[in-house]
């Protein structure tokens, strides 16, 4: 067990989404999580601003196996309902075990402000539990996001975690971690796509990410992606089965090891 904690609690200094944001979706994990100028059902995890651009119903489930330990999994989920005005969205994810779990739920509006120009905010309650008789802790708070088309190959998408940054404990003024992220994706061609972003949580230094996506066949596509502060290697695939899309793949730490990840995705035009 105390091998556990030690790796919980050290995973804070190099992963910034252990309170708060948690990545979701296999595309983005895949991709070093480089996703934020990406729009799927995975933008409400990744940049909610991004859903505006969504125009098909879509559900999603996504999991995680951290280093490949059972104290160390994520689950999550997304929905994505397009509206006659906008786009509504709602999904939740948790992270942990018995004696420590991090847990986030919550509802988005994202709409199209102009024919390029994309904005979406979203309201979350999230909390962290620890074993029994070490207590818990709850918050709202708020996250915000912009994606813009500036041509038909390149976007740019950039979004903010826990806007109000909701506190976490008043033991030396403790809050939930916020984590502000700008990117941009272009796609060279119908094949191949790249993604680059660059991240910054408030008590860490920023952190680069780079994600490639290609297609090799029609409804097959092949994902890699690098992260710096820590260096983690990423790769993984996708294949579209008529209205599903099946996600699978797996990153790299150097001194930590493999962290498989799987999700699966429901999609159908609004009609």
């Amino acid at each position: 067990m105390r091998l556990i904690f030690t790796l919980v609690f050290s995973s804070f200094s190099l992963l910034t989404w252990a309170q708060g944001w948690v990545p979701m979706g296999a595309r983005s994990m895949s991709m070093a999580n480089a996703s934020v100028a990406l729009s799927d059902v995975w933008a409400y995890h990744n940049n909610p601003g991004a859903l505006g651009d969504v125009d098909e119903f879509s559900v999603g489930v996504s999991y995680e196996n951290r280093f490949l330990l059972k104290e160390l999994q994520s689950q999550g989920f997304a929905a994505v309902v397009p509206l006659k005005t906008g786009v509504l969205s709602v999904g939740g994810q948790t992270y942990g075990f018995t004696d420590f779990r991090t847990y986030r739920v919550g509802m988005g509006y994202s709409m199209k402000l102009s024919e390029r120009f994309f904005a979406g905010v979203q309201m979350n309650y999230q909390g962290l539990q620890l074993s029994e008789g070490y207590g818990r802790a709850d918050a709202l708070s708020g996250e915000a996001g912009v994606y813009a088309k500036i041509t038909d190959q390149l976007t740019l998408g950039a979004s903010v975690n826990n806007i109000g940054r909701a506190k976490l404990s008043d033991f030396q003024d403790d809050r939930f971690s916020t984590v502000m992220r700008l990117g941009t994706s272009y796609h060279f061609s119908k094949r191949v796509m790249i993604a680059l972003e660059v991240e910054k949580d408030l008590e860490y230094n920023p952190r680069l990410k780079a994600g490639i996506e290609y297609e090799l066949i029609k409804q097959l596509k092949f994902r890699g992606g690098v992260a710096t502060g820590p260096t983690e290697l990423t790769f993984g695939m996708g294949y579209q089965f008529k209205e599903f899309e099946i996600g699978c793949g797996t990153s790299y730490h150097q001194l930590l090891g493999w962290s498989p990840h799987f999700s699966l995705i429901f999609q159908r035009d609004k009609k």
